[in-house]
């Protein structure tokens, strides 16, 4: 393993099998990504980056290569490890924000604890500690069609945060807000970052991929290129709740 790594892969490959036709999504992936990186994946439709994005959520495992997170290898592992994985390891933050309408913003953020055996009285003070961290502390009973667009990304945030992981995976995070909205989700992010948490973001918004230290580009299911970005840009959001760009 290379020093400082949270993630390293091996030549990875995803293929899926369409009748009689081989369909390459991945064809050859080796790369590094250390901890406490802010790491952008950008690529055209069918370049493979949402492919790669489940690779290393661990939602879906390689037809070849190798894939370690944290020295572990992974991309042989059951399900049921899988899915251990992604609980103590991985915060998930969607385009879609993925809450349980039913479920107010509080119980939405304790629902990755009750699957880690959290006991419910700890469990409710971890979730309310993190939705105060996002700015929700006054919405914690709202259900998410009582929030905008902004607030339930917040919310999604938290859940993602519940756990402590090693690395948050925002897939397309600002798709769904507006341009004010996204600078302010963005500022969340980079205030993780300089937290330490890795944050790891697949967008197709060069804006976006701007705010991180470092751009992959993948092309037909191969890195066209990585580079790190000398001048990330900052979008600190005041107290009072408005934006610095």
């Amino acid at each position: 393993m290379v020093e400082n790594s949270i993630i390293q892969t091996e030549h990875l490959q995803k293929i899926y099998v369409m009748g009689k036709e081989k369909v390459y999504a991945l064809r050859d992936i080796t790369l590094t990504i250390f901890k406490n990186d802010f790491v952008a994946l950008m690529g055209p439709s069918g370049s493979g980056k949402s492919t790669l994005m489940n690779l290393l959520g661990c939602l879906d495992t390689p037809t070849a290569g190798r894939y370690y997170l944290n020295g572990r290898d992974v991309s042989r592992l059951s399900d049921d490890e899988m899915a251990e994985i992604r609980n103590k390891e991985i915060g998930f933050i969607f385009q879609t924000f993925n809450l349980i309408p039913r479920l107010s913003a509080l119980d939405n953020v304790a629902l990755p604890l009750i699957y880690a055996g959290v006991p419910g009285t700890e469990r409710l003070a971890i979730a309310r500690q993190k939705l105060e961290a996002v700015g929700l502390g006054d919405r914690m009973d709202h259900k998410p069609n009582e929030l905008s667009g902004g607030q339930r990304q917040r919310v999604a945030i938290a859940r993602a945060l519940v756990n402590n992981p090693s690395i948050i995976l925002a897939d397309e995070p600002t798709g769904n807000l507006d341009t004010k909205t996204s600078v302010e989700i963005m500022a969340i992010l980079e205030a993780l970052h300089e937290a330490g948490n890795t944050i790891i973001i697949v967008t197709h918004e060069p804006d976006i991929a701007e705010h991180s230290h470092r751009i992959i580009r993948l092309r037909d299911g191969l890195v066209e290129s990585d580079e790190r970005n000398p001048h990330p840009v900052r979008a600190a959001v005041r107290r009072d709740g408005a934006v610095n760009d």
